[in-house]
């Protein structure tokens, strides 16, 4: 009995909120497209297809200065998290802000695949386990982000 005593307001509540959920949903998702559109105008055609979001971490910077950062190379935007008080109002920061979500995205790497979903590669948990002396997680997740990337930037036959 206590139990429905407590939610006798979830109903109510969910009809009054319903309205604005769905005006917020669908103001995130054009945003999300109107700026994956500029990405996919702008950053791909000059061969970009990757916003790198790090930090200077002494658990994952010498790791993702040595491997990640040299394969990526070119074909992604860098952030730095350590400098974000800096940070100004750019494509690169509105397209982690919308795509980067706001639990373990340091590191982390989000790819634009041309006409597709964002894809993102977290590495926040595969580097905790890395820092326990178990780095199989980071090169899965490296592996399978530079496999992508491979695949996106490969000419066409």
């Amino acid at each position: 009995m206590s139990e429905t005593r407590h939610r006798w307001f979830a109903v109510p509540l969910l009809i009054v909120l319903l309205p604005l959920i769905v005006v917020a949903l669908t103001i995130w998702f054009v945003a999300a497209i109107s700026v994956l559109l500029i990405v996919w105008t702008t950053w791909c055609p000059r061969g970009r297809y990757a916003l790198v979001v790090y930090s200077d971490s002494p658990i994952w910077q010498p790791y993702f200065d040595a491997q990640v950062l040299p394969a990526v190379g070119n074909r992604g935007v860098m952030l730095n998290w350590s400098d974000r008080a800096r940070w100004k109002f750019s494509l690169a920061v509105v397209s982690f802000r919308l795509f980067g979500g706001h639990r373990n995205f340091n590191p982390m790497v989000i790819v634009f695949p041309p006409f597709r979903w964002p894809r993102r590669f977290r590495f926040y948990e595969a580097f905790r386990a890395f820092k326990h002396g178990r780095p199989e997680s980071v090169e899965r997740t490296r592996t399978d982000l530079l496999g992508l990337l491979d695949q996106i930037t490969a000419p066409r036959r």
